[in-house]
């Protein structure tokens, strides 16, 4: 009776023990290949540098290419649900593959932490969060620079995707705020190769600026088109363009180009006063130090934003649950809009139920390409 009382006790602390070991799984998708791999590839670079545990706890992650296509990105997120029975969901680069995955993370109850500013129905966020900053901030910055230079009429070049559509919304609004007249608005897909003939309207009616909304290295052709053109006005780009690939792309076409961007990006050279100053200069160091100087990106600063995140919320959550079930899960979300104000490389965050974006009017960072590098503008 002795031995199996023991033998039980042992099994017991043995169950324990595992329980308390249990690993963590987070699935990843991302842009490795197709239009979105320019943003994918220094996120996937940033992920290699992930924590690999996290409060005693063992992390695994899974990563995924959704091919820049939002079908493939719905079936990847099915298959880590149900085949991977991940914790915790990070993806994609791409709003219009977001969008596409977040009611299926949602159906099945998952935290997906966006790295792209997508935009669902109100109330349709209870489980998405993002780590990008909302294209209604980075406009904001935008048109207070513009006003700052004098502009007063602007022609709008972006993608007929999702992200295309809340950036031509977010401008409208705020040129509108700033008493700028927006007088052409052109559209292009992420697959094309010219857009020859929207860039000859635009320049045909000589705007002081022009807005590109496109991503990565897909964000250089359009320009250097309007550059082609003739075109001598100014040129803004969004921040989905701030990647080394705009100028490796672009070259001397895309000099002077202003491109609003999360301080992540310039973390080494913002002010000391600047709160996110000592994480964006941490992001900054160890990722150039791996990859090469000047080779960060905005993306690759969410992936390190994520690790925050996760260390954030995970001590949190299994103070509920242990891994691997629904209520962590759900613990996991909770500690989201509970976790109060942090400091991302990308600036001070502060998720709340009622918010699940976080930043605020002076988040964004306003840049300048000079002599092949991005600077901050003045």
């Amino acid at each position: 009776m002795k031995l199996a009382r023991s033998l039980i006790a042992a099994a017991i602390a043995l169950t324990a023990a595992t329980a308390a070991l249990a690993d963590i799984n987070v699935g990843v998708v991302i842009s490795l290949t197709g239009p979105g791999s320019g943003l994918g590839i220094p996120t996937q670079n940033q992920l290699k540098l992930f924590p690999k545990e996290i409060a005693g706890q063992k992390i695994n992650l899974t990563i995924l290419d959704d091919a820049s296509d939002p079908g493939k990105g719905v079936s990847n997120t099915r298959r880590l649900i149900t085949e991977d029975h991940v914790d915790v969901i990070f993806g994609s680069v791409l709003t219009p593959v977001a969008a596409a995955m977040a009611p299926v993370t949602a159906e099945n109850k998952t935290l997906q932490v966006a790295a792209s500013p997508v935009g669902v129905p109100p109330g349709q966020d209870h489980w998405l969060f993002r780590l990008p900053q909302g294209n209604e901030v980075m406009a904001h910055a935008m048109f207070q620079h513009m006003k700052k230079l004098g502009v007063k009429t602007i022609g709008f070049l972006g993608y007929t995707d999702a992200y295309g559509e809340l950036w031509l919304k977010a401008a409208t609004a705020e040129a509108e705020k700033n008493g700028i007249k927006i007088v052409g608005v052109e559209r292009f897909a992420r697959t094309d190769t010219s857009v020859t003939a929207q860039a000859l309207k635009l320049t045909s009616a000589n705007p002081d600026a022009i807005l590109v909304v496109a991503s990565g290295s897909g964000a250089a052709m359009p320009e250097m088109t309007i550059v082609e053109r003739g075109y001598k006005g100014k040129i803004y780009q969004t921040h989905a363009a701030a990647t080394p690939d705009l100028m490796r792309v672009g070259g001397k076409e895309v000099e002077g180009t202003y491109v609003v961007s999360g301080p992540a990006f310039v973390g080494d050279t913002l002010p000391d006063s600047h709160p996110s100053k000592k994480v964006a200069t941490d992001f900054v160091t160890k990722y150039d130090k791996v990859y090469g100087p000047g080779s960060r990106s905005q993306f690759a600063g969410h992936a390190y934003d994520f690790a925050i995140v996760m260390e954030k919320i995970v001590p949190v959550a299994l103070k509920t649950a242990k891994p691997g079930t629904p209520e962590f899960r759900s613990a996991l979300r909770d500690a989201m809009e509970t976790m109060g104000k942090t400091i991302f490389s990308h600036g001070v965050m502060n998720w709340t139920k009622d918010d699940h974006w976080g930043y605020t009017n002076d988040t964004g960072v306003m840049l300048q390409v000079k002599d092949g590098k991005f600077v901050v503008a003045k």
